[in-house]
């Protein structure tokens, strides 16, 4: 057990987000593992309130980059975004430029589902937030394993997102997600985490 959890932390620790991939064809299996891979997460009541929109079409993903880069833009040329937050993300090489969305080969985004119609009447979802987001690290962990890569992409506000993709009412735009091959020379910050007592505390 002690090996395994080691052999699984060691390799999350070499996970890395990055914003330059290849242009080298991920195959839809991949994608399709990933996906079930998430949707075997735990949920409230086991509702599953996810849905993964996986895009490859050109076209769209050219549609998807064009809006988002002019929310971007406003995020960070045009002050919609605060002082503070630019100055924190300014050392991981952030901006409103978002390539990486027509150069990955797919794009994933997970939208929740806040209620489940059901004819007349709704079937509510509950804790919505808690559980997308931990399908969404699953998704993370899936693609990893395979040698994949990614970036969790959320330029707010996300609606057109749900405009470009045709999602009904009861769902809302939780996060993007580019994926393939990180392109050969590609470059990412120096960072490091906390370290383990950092963020824990032991009550024995």
């Amino acid at each position: 057990m002690l090996r395994r959890g080691r052999e699984f932390e060691a390799d999350l620790a070499k996970r890395r987000s990055v914003r330059q991939f290849s242009k080298k064809p991920v195959p839809k299996p991949l994608i399709e593992i990933a996906i079930r891979t998430a949707n075997s997460a735990p949920s409230a009541a086991n509702r599953q309130p996810w849905t993964f929109v996986a895009v490859s079409n050109a076209k769209v993903k050219r549609e998807i980059r064009i809006a988002a880069e002019t929310e971007e833009y406003e995020n960070y040329e045009g002050g919609r975004m605060p002082p503070d937050w630019l100055t924190a993300v300014a050392p991981l090489g952030r901006g409103w430029s978002s390539q990486f969305l027509e150069t990955a080969p797919w794009l994933v985004v997970v939208f929740s589902e806040t209620y489940h119609p059901l004819g007349r009447s709704i079937r509510r979802n509950y804790f919505v937030s808690e559980s997308v987001g931990i399908a969404c690290g699953f998704f993370i962990a899936a693609l990893h394993r395979m040698g994949l890569s990614t970036l969790t992409h959320t330029p707010v506000p996300m609606g057109f997102l749900s405009k470009v993709l045709k999602r009904p009412p009861q769902e809302k735009p939780f996060i993007m997600f580019p994926v393939g091959y990180a392109a050969g020379k590609c470059r990412v910050p120096e960072i490091t985490k906390k370290d383990l007592r950092e963020v824990s505390e032991w009550i024995e």
